[in-house]
């Protein structure tokens, strides 16, 4: 998802010459084969966009392979990037390695100032780790190698795995289901009452590439809305753009998560950029780019 925004963002650029490979073309986590790669492409600037990622579920049901796969690719990437030259690298986090509790709205200097959301703290450290690798590499070698953290992402190309997808696509994909098939109902995990904040891909993609433009970026920086909802909210926002009038319940027996996350976006704000795709109608994007992909057969499902 985060990466196609990125490609569509970047090919409204003059000049720029975008390499790109899948998944199946390139395993992040064999060192030797990403050295290669970079060996042979010789990219200037590098965007990393590529994680294990999920919700609530999969993250605290699978913490093994979310911290060490996205370790492993972290690190054959970030060395691999500095070992053949790579003048610019842009890594991509997430506003979840920030403290469980931190003070809200979340500004950067919270980092490693309290223990960890706990369903989700292997991923939040392998990114941790990655954050830092850069800012280590910037510090030491001079390298410019610098982080973005964004906020919770969605739109196009989204995973809409029943289990393992994030928090809005999974809403997503459950309320079309059950408007498709009648169900008079949907049930949520936990109260609902956690706020969360989200942005549309293409504004994150949008301020990647203004970071990429910024001769001397933050070591790392939050990109985000600056604004949230509660997850009940959300899911009846989801409910009427989808057009389905079932009942919402809650099923207070499963894990909210964290209580709040919203960040502090003042820092790139003052760069010069700021969001612009409201909510309603990045919702209104994502579900005609949902109803399009379904039609098509290439709905993400992983």
């Amino acid at each position: 998802m985060v990466g196609s925004a990125v490609c569509r963002r970047l090919a409204r650029e003059t000049g720029c010459r975008i390499i790109t490979c899948s998944r199946a073309e390139l395993d992040l986590e064999n060192a030797v084969a990403v050295q290669k790669f970079f060996d042979a492409n010789k990219p200037e600037a590098v965007v990393f966009a590529a994680a294990r990622v999920g919700g609530i579920h999969a993250n605290n049901t699978f913490p093994v392979e979310f911290l060490v796969e996205n370790l492993n690719a972290q690190l054959a990437t970030i060395n691999a990037a500095y070992r053949s030259g790579v003048k610019r690298f842009l890594f991509l986090g997430s506003t979840c390695i920030y403290p469980r509790l931190a003070t809200q709205p979340i500004t950067e200097d919270q980092l490693l100032a309290g223990p960890l959301e706990p369903t989700n703290e292997a991923y939040a450290l392998a990114k941790i780790c990655g954050l830092k690798l850069c800012q280590y590499y910037r510090r030491e070698y001079g390298r410019l190698f610098h982080s973005a953290m964004p906020t919770n992402l969605y739109g196009a190309g989204d995973n809409y795995h029943p289990a393992n997808s994030h928090v809005l696509p999974a809403l997503l994909r459950r309320i079309h289901d059950a408007k498709q098939n009648g169900t008079p109902n949907i049930t949520i995990w936990g109260t609902g009452a956690p706020r969360r904040e989200f942005l549309y891909v293409d504004d994150l993609a949008d301020a990647l590439v203004h970071l990429l433009q910024i001769e001397n970026p933050p070591d790392w920086v939050n990109v985000g809305m600056g604004e949230d909802l509660s997850i009940l909210e959300l899911t009846h926002l989801i409910a009427q753009e989808v057009g389905y009038s079932g009942q919402i319940l809650t099923d207070t027996s499963k894990p909210d998560g964290t209580p709040r996350k919203l960040t502090d976006i003042s820092l790139i704000k003052s760069t010069g950029w700021s969001p612009t795709t409201s909510l309603k109608d990045g919702l209104k994007y994502t579900y005609a780019a949902f109803l399009y992909e379904l039609s098509q057969g290439t709905i993400r499902e992983n």
